[in-house]
């Protein structure tokens, strides 16, 4: 054995000893030393357990693993071997002498062994898989129970034979173990070796050395523990422990910090950490034992120094009891997840005020002797006493260690209620005083006395406690702040004079005296560890068996008291205990227990249990009686059978239906949410989403390592037909397609993952939606990883690969964690910010249904509702009769887990419930009621529908290993009573598959329809309707989906220890379930919808006799109890093998696996009709009077019911089984149950009826009772473990908060633990803090969340494609008949610009062929003669809008862009330059005057700094003097010489004024002409752009007033550019004249490319291409003579284009939407500043009128985007009076004057226009259809009507005019004519007899002038009455007219 520490190999035995005795005597209570030769051999434990504190092995043991664990964080001290002698062999596997040594090589060779010696197996770490065999003494070898070996070693090597090695250390290093810690035998001495049958030597049984087996656990949970948080170095050193000897004399470890090293330092640290998990292929029985490599684990102590239980041994000099390691290194390390979870970080965080085991600033010192654990305390005691550290000091415990356990909550949570919370400072808190820890103390002894016996202290109640009481003793201070909510605890006394610590225990002692001593109060003088050594022995004296708790008062010390509080309720104590594992360390506490074989005690128990000897003996007495029997009836007459009905055509089950894929109102409700969301992020002006720049989508679903919840998802994305929607997939989809969708968080994660960043990298143009479902779990940081690289990959992987730098830059990645449990990401640390978070929407909104659906969702607030009064049937349940055996079983096992002992005991339930139904009565004792009922309807399920289905029954057993066991056990019975084909039963491991028997897999494929040989089912769906027991292993369900045919929930075996708000919540959420709504869920029906099942309604009326015959299990029960844990199956059920004469309705004689199931059709309606049948046909079958029906169900009336009528009498009359009730088939006439089945599969009820679940009481109690707020107690719990509470000054959540409002209180109260992803992101909320593209959807378990964001990604894409698209005007030209088919075309066809000559001799084409001037009247010229039919089909005005035809295009790159397109390209342009300042910019005025205005128009500029170079400021003042304008010489191609001017009005988000693209970023002028009222609303929008803002007075006028000053003010420009660069030296002419009008709608631009066979050839082909505007600009400026051309423009894009509309590639025509404008030219020529409509028809019929040249560009057209908002729809007419609600129709916009009509809120001009466009035909009734006689028009073309055509003449002299001596005109229209008109004018044209006249004028007194100027008078005869105005006040200045017949 090692002898001593490294460097002194050799030192006497007796030296040891001596020195072991003297440390003894110091840590013994007695002062008198003990022999020392006693110790040289080691008697039974109990001598030396007082003055040793445990065996010399012990110690040894813990030594070594102390060293371990400080190797890597002190000064380096390694064991070092000595060199190998020279020349020998150092191969592993042989001795130094070159032997082998492995025991396969020498198993059979004979090997010679002194007598005494013993064959043993050594373990060497650099050999894993081999044993080396070894001969040892074996008196130096351990006995059966670990005890009495001697110190030292003796051994030889069987390879050469040496003898005589006396030193482990020497023997090791002869056989080459090469071992980097000092040897011990206990670590490499495993296994005897024994000779089998056959003479070869295998491995036997394990060598039991003393200690391991605690110490295994020990370590184990230790290795968990720390790896639950990353290394603390940076938090710098910390401060030492008072009284911290010098680092030289005892190394220490820095506190807090783990003290497990890499594992490459530790080699068997893998293996340890790695769980051992058996899934039923090993046997535990072979596994090599766990223990050997566990206990090699270093583990970190309580404290983080050192981890022996005592004082030091020899190589720690210097140790007093008050140094460090004698404070509190003892306690076993498994205090559990929250002591270490909290420790962990409190060096890097002291403002939280949490302290812990590890933690810097633990006052608690030892003081005086340390108290001796007893020995045999765990088997008196029959549980570990757990001891909650409170006040003070703690004294040093030694012994026994391992039968208590001392936790640091308490003391944590008295510190955290000290800390006043940061909330309150800022109301002056800082004047309060923190709550006196006299009155800490006595309000815990309050809350403990009124604690139940059942119940279990619960830290966050005391904290509510202490919150309140420090609440109302300072209400008036903190009155402002909160008001407090109302508690369900007792009241507290009111401190009026604050509590001393001398009456402390006189008052805790008061408050005790009333609880029957379930409190004990122990007061001590000196110090708490009398009170310890007191409390220790009234445990042993048994004088503390009803004692629950025990509080340990020290009030001594004048300044501060000293407390603890024992707990030693034995099921308060286990439940404490083992919540302080966390779910690793409480894995490996049950694996080793399995393993070690600590549960055989338990199976044998049990086996005494049965009356008739052993239950396997019973079972296979069973098997062999029944053999023949079972195997031809059963299977063939239920199973086989029953399958084989839909093949002969006799009636199917019409329940069994696989619900197709749909997506539901709220899914779609979900993903519209998400895609708001996603809007919004893009929206905002912080340029994080650019959604414009994505032309499609893509995703990878990342998913807990679960194989179903991997095949359920990738199910899901198959049938939701998202790939080929996102365009990612081609029609056929495979299977493995979509596996490059759907990413399993497991080993192989990575390589996938780094495919789709790189996928990202290489498309940009791809919005990339990272999913991340199931997203609580594995929250552990990839610092935690890197501790423990090697051990666990996957550990941390969710933070390796979510939150990687790649993920967090890519501006093409969201990121979207989807969840039913996120509290764990809405603490202050977390990335998502609340913003983001999408919570599912709830149903009812005051009692509205939001989103109606046929199916109503059932979660847990559903299922805690059934269990409130006025619900008969609660879904929720415990089992009382469980729950009690558990307990007894848990005081005589008091070493087991409670989670091991709680499976066997239902596995053992389930076995004998199985025997009871198959004919073994007698074992209806061994079973509780509820297990009974299960089993009963799992086997008689598939009786009652003809095909066979069945119902699931989910059985939780959440430790894999036993699940194992119990999976084996099960299967075990079901095969020895030929069950094998009534039910399936599946382990569900989520690292594996679904496995199912042949004889199932045949039936799922009959009833599924699947023809595939190949087919297995891959997830719980599949198995719909399958008779199975899932046993569903795995620490938490990963999201995987059960059938609708789940009927039990069998939770009894969860970890209930596990109290946090999301375990408890993942749990429940299994049963989560949609309930067809057709079936009433009322309060009042409800009884009898949510029924567990049709057995139930027999259970009332037995009752009685079920109380008697369930004997042991029910009768302990109070009746209360019995109807909450609603067992009511067992009783009704003849299977249950009761004697059927006990029956009172003769029940059994009608088997009720036919009558009970029976239902009336589906058609039946309300559950409680739907009832009713089935319960009568059990009556009438069984001769009881129907009267008896009310009895029966409370909540029925007995109603006569419509479905008994409808041909459902069916009689039974033969009796049915046995009374053993064994599962053969009824002797039924084969009819009559088939009728009835239709109605009775288990199905039909599953989708009526969420499943029942049976809860452990601890839960149960949990979930059904509520604290103050209403809410259940579990929510107010730890919301995850991985955080933990900010502050214990937390007001408590509230019933009425939504789900927003919860997650801002978990946002606002909780904080990540150290080992917690989020841990190192400290924005504390801060907005830099969160993620920009990170959102959280949550929503309840099962709720269809998957569907939700699959469909999310469908609009998301269709939306991206609907941004790059965009709605484009599509209509044919108009008047395409009518046009002019002169001689005159443009014939050069190819010619890129018009030739100015041959120009000129075409005609121009009055028509107008724009499709928006559809119903605008027809322009005649002197060639018509057309048919009125030739016009087309008359539209109702008000579809004008609506029906104009659309055709969809996609943007191309030279688009033009509105406000929501965000790219890198355009932030300089549109103002985010670096160099000027956002929205930097000036306004200059700038006036001309105008003589036709009469007066001087004083015009507004606003120009950024950005633009200011495009215009010239005088030099002094800095006045705007004109914009520059180029040279018509200039050939330069890097800008566009022409200005371009867009007028607009309400378009400030909608139009098109980004023209960055359009001008493929050349440079060009563009100005915004805005009304003055929106000037502020634009600049806004466009903080870039440079507005022209019309005068005020123009606020209320339309296009032509813009139109008419743009044109002014360029002319007037032109005018100042000409003088100013005349100066220079440039001719007048050489300045450009044109400037560009363009509508804010023009999105594109096309060009047509003609290729033509020659130049008069017939054949001609083209083709059109998107360019830029610039490309455009370019070619038009660049055209020769381009001055002598007034107005140049293009055609409107249309898809209908036909060849001979650009054929020729010029026209001379009118121009609309785009046009370039010769200012020059058209000096003289005004655009109507009064016309809203027309006026560009108007202005065009002018300028060709003054003998301008208009050109068209045929091979250039504009695509014109349909935009709803804005333009001219922005004038409403609406009256003046405001409260008049009548619609104004156009007929009501004229009156006549001085009448009584009501005025109208609109400009005279529009009242005008729009009465001319609607109804023209009252002035003008000979002109309607009469195209030949149309209207003569003077100087101005208004809309009269598409009915009505009208002939422009202009009165101007020289003026072009077209031939009218051919017309006969049948009206004349003068508006507001100028001095031009006279009455020879009108004398020339011709009219008909009764042709009317209108003429339009400013007021009454100008109509009456121009009548008589014009002398109408004299052709023209007038009324009074025909005289009108527009609908205007007088101040609105109404237009009037005069209407006249010609004579």
């Amino acid at each position: 054995m090692g002898n001593s520490y490294a460097g002194q190999l050799k030192t006497t035995r007796f030296e040891e000893v001596l020195h072991n005795s003297i440390e003894a005597s110091l840590r013994s209570n007695s002062l008198v030393p003990r022999p020392i030769f006693s110790q040289l051999y080691l008697e039974a434990e109990q001598q030396l357990s007082a003055l040793e504190g445990g065996s010399r092995v012990d110690n040894e043991e813990e030594e070594e693993e102390g060293d371990g664990g400080l190797e890597q964080n002190c000064p380096p001290n390694p064991y070092q071997m000595h060199p190998p002698p020279e020349g020998c062999c150092t191969t592993d596997g042989f001795c130094q002498a070159g032997k082998d040594l492995r025991l396969v090589s020498i198993s059979s060779e004979p090997i010679d062994i002194p007598a005494g010696f013993l064959l043993v197996g050594a373990k060497s770490p650099s050999l894993p898989d081999h044993l080396l065999v070894c001969a040892v003494d074996k008196r130096f070898l351990p006995d059966d129970n670990g005890h009495n070996a001697l110190l030292g070693f003796s051994g030889n090597c069987v390879g050469c034979g040496k003898k005589g090695f006396c030193y482990f250390t020497e023997f090791s290093n002869h056989i080459n173990l090469k071992l980097t810690t000092q040897p011990k035998k206990q670590k490499h001495l495993k296994y005897y070796l024994v000779r089998n049958a056959q003479g070869a030597l295998t491995k036997g049984p394990l060598i039991c050395w003393k200690g391991s087996e605690f110490r295994s656990r020990q370590a184990s949970m230790g290795a968990c523990s720390s790896s639950l948080f990353p290394p603390l170095d940076s938090s710098g050193p910390p401060a030492p422990f008072p009284g911290e000897p010098s680092p030289g004399t005892a190394p220490s470890a820095p506190l807090g910090a783990p003290q497990a090293g890499p594992a490459s330092e530790h080699p068997a640290l893998t293996a340890a950490l790695g769980p051992a998990v058996f899934n039923g292929k090993d046997s535990p029985k072979h596994q090599p034992l766990v223990k050997n490599r566990l206990s090699a684990v270093p583990r970190p102590s309580a404290l983080g120094i050192l981890s022996n239980s005592g004082p030091p041994k020899k190589r720690h000099k210097g140790w007093s009891p008050e140094s460090p390691s004698a404070l509190d290194g003892g306690y076993p390390q498994g205090v559990g997840n929250r002591a270490k979870y909290e420790s962990a970080g409190v060096t890097c965080m002291p403002q939280v005020g949490l302290v812990g085991p590890a933690s810097v600033t633990f006052p608690v010192v030892a003081s005086g002797e340390p108290v001796s654990v007893p020995d045999n305390l765990l088997k008196i005691c029959k549980a570990k006493p757990v001891i909650f550290k409170g006040h003070g000091n703690f004294p040093c415990l030694c012994g026994n260690l391992n039968d208590v356990v001392v936790s640091p909550l308490l003391y944590t949570c008295y510190q955290n209620s000290q800390s006043i919370s940061r909330a309150y400072e800022q109301y002056g808190a800082s004047t309060i005083q923190p709550i006196s820890e006299e009155m800490q103390l006595l309000l815990t002894v309050y809350y403990l006395v009124q604690l139940a016996a059942d119940q279990v202290p619960l830290m966050e109640d005391l904290e509510q406690i202490f919150l309140r009481s420090w609440r109302e003793s300072h209400l008036t201070e903190i009155r402002q702040y909160q008001q407090a909510p109302p508690q369900p605890f007792p009241p507290v006394p009111g401190a009026v004079a604050p509590v001393t610590s001398a009456q402390l225990p006189w008052l805790a002692g008061l408050a005790a005296s009333s609880c029957n001593d379930s409190v004990h109060i122990i007061e001590c003088t000196y110090s708490l560890a009398e009170g310890l050594s007191e409390m220790f022995r009234l445990l042993i004296e048994g004088k503390l068996a009803k004692t629950n708790y025990v509080v340990i008062i020290c009030a001594c010390r004048s300044a501060a008291i000293d407390s603890c509080i024992a707990v030693t309720g034995k099921y308060q104590a286990r439940i404490l205990s083992e919540s302080l594992l966390t779910p690793a360390e409480y894995q490996k506490e049950v694996n080793y227990e399995l393993v070690t074989g600590k549960v055989d005690s338990l199976g044998a128990f049990f086996s005494t249990l049965c009356p008739d000897g052993d239950i396997d003996i019973l079972l296979d007495k069973f098997h062999q009686e029944n053999q023949g029997l079972l195997s031809s009836s059963l299977t063939a007459s239920s199973v086989t059978k029953s399958a084989s009905l839909d093949v002969s055509g006799a009636p199917a089950c019409t329940s069994y239906h696989l619900e197709p894929h749909r997506i539901r109102p709220f899914q779609l409700a979900v993903a519209q949410k998400l895609l708001s969301h996603v809007c919004s992020i893009a929206d905002s002006s912080t340029q994080n989403l650019d959604l414009g720049s994505f032309e499609k989508v893509d995703f990878l679903i990342c998913i807990p390592p679960s194989e179903v919840t991997y095949q359920q998802t990738l199910f899901h994305v198959w049938h939701s037909g998202v790939l080929l929607e996102l365009g990612l997939e081609k029609e056929h989809v495979t299977r493995q397609r979509v596996e490059q969708y759907v990413l399993k968080l497991d080993a192989e994660a990575q390589t996938k993952f780094k495919s789709f960043l790189q996928n990202s990298f290489q498309n940009p143009h791809t919005l990339f939606v990272l999913i991340h479902d199931h997203a609580h779990w594995d929250l552990v940081s990839s610092a935690v990883h890197n501790l423990y690289s090697q051990s666990d990959p996957s550990v941390g992987l969710v933070d390796r690969l979510l939150n990687c730098k790649e993920v967090k830059e890519a501006p093409n990645i969201v990121t979207l964690h989807v969840t039913s449990f996120p509290y764990a990401l809405q603490t202050q640390h977390t990335l998502v910010s609340p913003y983001n978070e999408i919570h599912w929407p709830a149903s009812y909104s005051d009692g509205v249904d939001l989103y109606p659906e046929n199916k109503k969702y059932f979660g847990l607030s559903e299922f805690i509702e059934s269990t409130l009064s006025g619900h008969s049937l609660p879904l929720l349940r415990y089992d009382s009769s469980f729950e009690a055996m558990v307990t007894a079983l848990g005081k005589r096992f008091p070493r087991l887990h409670s989670a091991v002992i709680r499976t066997f005991v239902l596995v053992q339930h389930y076995a004998a419930a199985m025997m009871a139904v198959s004919g073994l009565s007698q074992m209806k004792n061994y079973t509780s009621v509820e297990t009974l009922e299960i089993t009963q309807n799992l086997i008689n399920s598939p009786k009652q529908c003809p095909c066979g289905h069945g119902l699931m029954v989910l059985l939780r057993v959440p430790c894999s290993p036993l699940a194992a066991v119990a999976y084996e056990r099960l299967a075990h019975v079901r095969a020895r009573l030929a069950l094998e084909e009534h039910f399936e039963i599946i382990l569900g491991n989520p690292a594996s598959g679904i496995t199912i028997g042949k004889h199932f897999l045949k039936q799922l494929k009959v009833w599924q329809n699947i023809e595939d040989a190949e087919w297995r089912p891959q997830t719980y769906l599949e198995l719909e309707g399958l008779p199975c027991i899932l046993i569903f292993s795995g620490m938490d369900p990963h999201g995987e989906s059960l059938p609708r045919s789940l009927r039990y929930c069998d939770l009894r075996l969860i970890n209930s220890s596990c109290l946090v708000r999301t375990a408890l919540e993942q749990e429940l959420g299994l049963a989560a379930y949609f309930v067809s709504s057709e079936a009433p869920l009322e309060k009042g029906a409800r009884t009898e919808a949510l029924e567990s099942d049709a057995e139930k309604l027999s259970s009332t009326d037995n009752e009685d006799e079920e109380l008697v015959t369930e004997g042991s299990t029910s009768e302990k029960r109070s009746p209360v109890k019995r109807e909450r844990s609603c067992s009511h199956d067992s009783a009704s059920s003849s299977l249950s093998s009761k004697a059927s004469s006990s029956a009172p309705c003769g029940e059994s004689s009608a088997g009720p696996s036919q009558v009970e199931r029976a239902r009336s059709p589906p058609s039946c309606g309300p559950s409680e009709e739907a009832r009713a049948p089935g319960e009568r046909q059990r009556l009438r079958a069984a001769g009881g009077p129907p009267s008896v029906i009310s009895r029966h169900s409370p909540g029925l009336t007995p109603q006569p019911d419509p479905s008994l009528k409808s041909g459902q009498h069916v009689q039974v009359s033969a009796p049915s089984a046995s009374s053993s009730g064994s599962a053969s088939s009824p002797a039924l006439p084969a009819a009559g149950p088939l009728v009835l089945q239709a109605s009775q599969c288990s199905m039909t009820k599953a989708c009526r009826q969420p499943p029942v679940v049976f809860l452990p009481k601890l839960v149960y109690d949990m979930v059904t009772s509520t604290d103050g707020s209403g809410l259940p107690k579990a929510a107010s719990l730890l919301p995850s473990h991985s955080v933990m509470w900010a502050s214990s000054f937390r007001p408590l959540l509230s019933k009425t908060m939504t789900s927003t409002e919860q997650s801002l209180y978990y946002r606002q109260w909780t904080v990540p633990r150290p080992g917690h992803m989020d841990y190192g992101n400290r924005a504390e909320g801060r907005v830099d803090g969160f993620h920009p593209r990170r959102l959280l959807l949550s929503g309840p378990p099962q709720i269809g969340k998957t569907g939700a964001y699959l469909q999310f990604l469908s609009i998301l894409s269709r939306m991206l494609i609907r941004l790059t698209e965009v709605d484009v005007y599509d209509e044919e030209e108009i008047n395409i008949n009518l046009r002019e088919d002169s001689d005159w075309h443009y014939l050069q066809l190819s010619d890129p610009w018009p030739d100015l000559e041959l120009f000129k001799k075409l005609p121009f084409d009055y028509i107008i062929h724009d499709p928006k001037y559809e119903d605008a009247s027809l322009i005649c010229s002197h060639h018509q003669s057309v048919k009125s039919e030739d016009r087309g089909t008359h539209r109702k005005p008000e579809d004008l809008y609506v029906r104009r035809q659309t055709a969809r295009m996609r943007l191309s790159k030279f688009a033009a862009y509105n406000t929501y397109h965000h790219c890198e390209q355009c932030h300089q342009y549109m103002g985010f330059h670096p160099r000027y300042q956002l929205y930097e910019s000036t306004l200059h005025a700038f006036a001309f005057s105008y003589s036709m205005l009469g007066e001087e128009i004083q015009l507004h500029f606003i120009i950024p700094k950005s633009k200011e170079h495009h215009f010239v400021f005088s030099q002094p003042g800095g006045q705007l003097e004109s914009m520059r304008l180029p040279l018509v010489t200039d050939k330069s191609h890097e800008y566009i010489k022409s200005p371009t001017f867009t007028p607009t009005t309400g378009r400030h988000e909608h139009g098109l004024f980004n023209l960055y693209h359009a001008m493929d970023g050349a440079s060009h002028l563009h100005v915004l002409v805005v009304k003055e009222y929106e000037m502020a609303i634009y600049k806004k929008y466009w903080p870039n752009h440079i507005m022209l803002v019309l005068p005020s007075i123009f606020n209320s006028a339309g296009v032509g007033a813009a139109h008419f000053l743009i044109k002014e003010l360029s002319y007037h420009n032109l005018e100042l550019e000409r003088n100013r660069q005349e100066e220079l030296g440039i001719k007048p002419q050489d300045i450009w004249p044109f400037i560009v009008i363009s509508d804010d709608s023009c999105v594109m631009w096309n060009v047509v490319d003609v290729d033509s066979g020659g130049e008069r050839s017939r054949e001609f082909s083209w083709s059109e291409r998107n360019v830029s505007l610039k490309h455009i600009m370019q070619h038009i400026e660049a055209s020769p003579n381009i001055t002598h051309y007034a107005l140049i423009g293009m055609r409107k894009w249309s898809s209908k284009t036909g060849s001979h509309e650009v054929r020729e590639p010029f026209s001379r025509c009118h121009v609309h939407d785009f046009i370039v404008l010769n200012v020059d030219l058209t000096q003289n020529v005004q655009y109507n500043q009064n016309r809203f409509m027309c006026d560009d028809v108007d202005f065009n019929l002018r300028v060709h009128s003054a003998g301008l040249l208009l050109c068209r560009f045929n091979r250039f057209s504009v695509m014109k985007k349909q935009i709803s908002v804005g333009g001219h729809r922005s004038f409403h007419i609406t009256s003046k009076v405001s409260d008049s609600p009548m619609a104004v129709v156009p007929a009501q916009y004229i009156c006549a004057p001085d009448s009584k009509h009501t005025f109208l809120a609109a400009p005279a001009q529009l009242l005008l226009e729009k009465f001319l466009q609607h109804h023209s035909h009252r002035f003008f009734p000979l002109s309607l259809k009469n195209l030949g006689h149309p209207v003569l028009s003077v100087d101005c073309y208004l809309n009269l009507g598409s009915q009505i055509s009208v002939c422009y003449v202009s009165s101007r002299p020289h003026s072009l005019n077209i031939s009218c001596s051919d017309f006969v005109f049948s009206g004349l229209l003068l508006y507001l004519c100028d001095s031009f008109v006279g009455a020879s004018f009108l004398k020339k044209f011709h009219f008909l007899k009764g042709a009317t006249l209108c003429v339009i004028c400013q007021d009454r007194n100008s109509l009456r002038q121009t009548v008589v100027r014009l002398e109408l008078e004299d052709e023209w005869q007038f009324r009074l009455r025909d005289e009108f105005q527009t609908a205007n006040a007088k101040e609105d200045r109404p237009l009037f007219f005069l209407t006249g017949r010609h004579i």
